[in-house]
């Protein structure tokens, strides 16, 4: 599994405390003697006695009238979906808190792609934001850092099929907390490979952003944490912060300009603090580049040293017109020129707190202000309800991706799946055929929540347990067959399988038709289009495997296994060239894994090309196992049909609702004497059909460039729609 949970920023902990039930609910923040990002349970009136010696039935009338809540079931708000241009959340927040987390969200993308220059940016995996409305949800939900919950009000959760943002909007500005892992993501999607203090360094300029519904700040130190804290009574405490970045950068030698350029930075090793000096003088050349309106610049020096592999001292003289030693020194005048910041600084280590001597600008130390690029008016947001046994099963999704919450979520799900719903019981009222009586009924012995078997089925996948995932899949397509997820996860689970067993991918046909439907309903998703590619190069068709994986790098420019993919689809062509250049440039990756395939693959190319031997990336003398039909062929063959019942029929009939049929078979032959018309006679078990096609050159084929008339004796499997004897194609696949 390679999910990674990216956690950011240091924010005090809020949680809360259970007064007697009939009275309230108070919050308050953590003493200062609990862990750093524990939760800390106490009696409010304890707390308060503590803190200050006030009368208890005064600590009570203050709690009383400020802090608390009714306490009561009936409070709780429904779950709800909002949807905006780019973002979907699910909240228990009400509809006013999800309106702001989704406009939050489309305001900050709006800003990095002004700092990019970009008009469009690509989102290349499917985004879900949940936003809770207070600490106990959220912080059962969040991972945990030496035994306990982090102490940040938002994290963002990165896997193989689609990304998770969880916000405690109880705390302010939440979505502050997950900046800098947020502008991460959206530079993996839309900007070539570039070093690692450009990525952090943009990320930690684009994590100080501040934004309401008029104007947007940005360019202060973003690390810079007060010297203390406030509780919700007034109390204060010393906070002992870690160093800003504008402390650092001021107190200590700084790295040298081509140290800095060369140093190999990990995040997936280095996640944590970034109260470091790497981090900050990233932070402070990045300020430098943007603001001096230099990163056309940057691009052609990463052009440089990347792609044509030039030292960094001569990148840098080339690409700035300077070199090294000149443009450290104009970082660093730039840096104490910067008045705002130094005054911020100060402003954060004074021993009280006395708002009105504060200015914002020295409060804040952003740089720069500037309209909103997307008001409340410019953003068509929505909401409907969101059913609370799917609100469950997301909140259990979200749990098993993180190991220390694994257990938790496990369960959940399959209560979730193995409880009958009250749909279950309506469904048992109705008359059915039985199973096997209808050859194109669905299972119908299906219980629980579709969403529970569909994120049962993706972790499954993710074990390499494959029977019990297409199971769940079964499951949850008899449920809810109109889930797209359904589809991305049989195409994952095939091709997964097939390289565990180093096997033929089975069912091309309706694989590629699944994937179809999933790149219609999701048009960036950069993995559909290069397990699109995957399967029309398995079967054969390698222009297309091409054009869908060139599809996927530019969705996701940084992924080098599409590169790699890339390559096998080289060489499966005979491109040998093209393939070489590729795999040389992969045989250094920072990857190790995509390191040594390459290398791997490099060699088998080599003997290809001298003596005939066919390349293959999952080792020699691989196995060859007969694709067979498997006990979720019926959830494929209605993927098919669903397919075709969305598109127009091979007859023309724009009424043609008639089922899709599969047929394996010899192809004896093929009559073109009525062009483009053609009709196949295929001998099969159910006897000789006739299969026609309107327009040959426009029928789906798999494993054959293009039809041809002079097919005789093939071996074939076809998806067709029944008519008489015979009936008009829908897919072919030469075996």
């Amino acid at each position: 599994m390679s999910w990674t949970v990216s956690i950011t920023k240091n924010y005090t902990s809020r949680v809360c405390s259970s007064c007697a039930p009939r009275f309230c609910i108070s919050r308050q923040l953590a003493t200062s003697s609990g862990a750093r990002g524990s939760i800390f349970f106490s009696s409010p009136l304890h707390a308060a006695a503590m803190s200050r010696p006030l009368p208890i039935a005064l600590c009570v009338s203050i709690l009383a009238a400020i802090l608390c809540v009714p306490f009561t079931s009936a409070a709780e708000p429904p779950w709800l979906e909002i949807h905006s241009t780019h973002f979907t959340v699910i909240t228990d927040a009400g509809e006013k808190k999800g309106r702001e987390v989704a406009l939050r969200f489309e305001q900050m993308r709006a800003v990095f792609a002004n700092l990019l220059s970009k008009d469009r940016l690509h989102d290349s995996r499917p985004l879900t934001i949940l936003a809770f409305k207070n600490d106990e949800s959220y912080y059962r939900l969040a991972p945990l850092h030496q035994g306990q919950p982090i102490d940040s009000p938002g994290f963002l959760l990165s896997g193989e099929d689609q990304d998770f943002i969880a916000l405690n909007v109880f705390e302010e500005e939440p979505w502050r907390a997950v900046a800098h892992n947020f502008a991460i993501r959206l530079l993996n999607f839309n900007y070539p490979p570039a070093q690692g203090w450009f990525d952090e360094g943009l990320a930690e300029y684009f994590s100080s952003i501040r934004v309401d519904n008029k104007e947007v700040e940005i360019g202060g130190d973003p690390e810079l944490q007060s010297s203390l804290k406030e509780d919700l009574i007034g109390n204060q405490r010393d906070a002992h912060p870690a160093k800003s970045l504008t402390e650092l950068l001021a107190a200590q030698v700084w790295l040298s300009l081509p140290d800095l350029f060369t140093v190999k930075h990990d995040p997936a090793r280095n996640e944590g603090t970034r109260h470091t000096l790497y981090y900050a003088e990233s932070w402070i050349v990045m300020h430098y580049l943007i603001h001096e309106h230099k990163l056309p610049e940057t691009g052609a020096y990463f052009g440089l040293v990347l792609n044509q592999h030039l030292p960094v001292e001569d990148a840098i003289q080339q690409a700035y017109g300077m070199s090294s030693a000149q443009v450290e020194k104009a970082v660093k005048d730039y840096f104490h020129a910067q008045s705002g910041l130094q005054a911020a600084v100060d402003d954060a280590r004074k021993t009280s707190i006395d708002p009105e001597q504060s200015s914002p600008v020295a409060r804040s130390g952003q740089t720069d202000r500037f309209p909103v690029p997307v008001g409340p008016e410019d953003s068509a947001i929505t909401s409907k309800p969101f059913p609370e046994p799917d609100a469950r099963a997301l909140y259990a999704a979200v749990q098993i991706r993180i190991p220390e919450r694994r257990e938790f979520g496990l369960k959940t799900l399959q209560d979730l799946a193995t409880t009958q719903t009250e749909a279950d019981r309506k469904a048992e009222s109705k008359p059915t055929k039985k199973t096997g009586e209808d050859a194109d009924q669905l299972p119908s012995y299906a219980i629980g929540n579709p969403m529970a078997h569909r994120f049962l089925a993706w972790d499954h996948i993710q074990h390499n347990e494959f029977d019990e995932a297409f199971n769940e899949i079964g499951d949850a397509g008899s449920l809810n067959p109109r889930d797209m997820w359904l589809r991305y996860y049989l195409s994952v689970g095939k091709y997964r399988m097939a390289q565990v067993k180093h096997a033929d991918m089975m069912g091309l046909a309706n694989m590629m038709l699944d994937l179809k439907a999933v790149l219609e309903w999701s048009p960036e998703m950069a993995d559909a289009y290069d397990l699109l590619a995957l399967a029309r190069n398995s079967g054969g068709s390698t222009t297309a495997a091409m054009q869908a994986e060139r599809a996927a790098m530019s969705l996701s420019p940084r992924d080098e296994q599409y590169v790699f993919h890339l390559a096998e689809i080289y060489i499966s062509s005979k491109k040998w060239e093209a393939a070489g250049s590729l795999l040389d440039r992969l045989k250094s990756s920072a990857n190790p894994q995509i390191a040594a395939q390459a290398r791997e693959l490099l060699s088998q190319v080599g003997n290809q090309r001298k003596y005939g031997i066919t390349a293959s990336s999952t080792g020699p003398n691989q196995p060859k196992y007969e694709a067979q039909k498997s006990p979720f062929d019926v959830l494929e063959e209605e993927a098919a049909k669903r397919e075709a019942a969305e598109n127009a029929p091979q007859s023309g009939s724009p009424g043609d609702r008639r089922t899709t049929k599969f047929v394996r078979g010899r192809l004896v032959s093929v009559d073109c004497s009525n062009a483009p018309i053609a009709i196949l006679t295929v001998h099969s078990e159910q006897g000789t059909l006739k299969l026609r096609t309107t327009d040959y050159k426009s029928l789906l084929l798999i494993g054959a460039e293009d039809f041809s008339c002079e097919w005789r004796d093939r071996a074939i499997t076809a998806n067709f729609k029944s008519s008489g004897s015979g009936g008009d194609l829908v897919s072919l696949e030469m075996r």
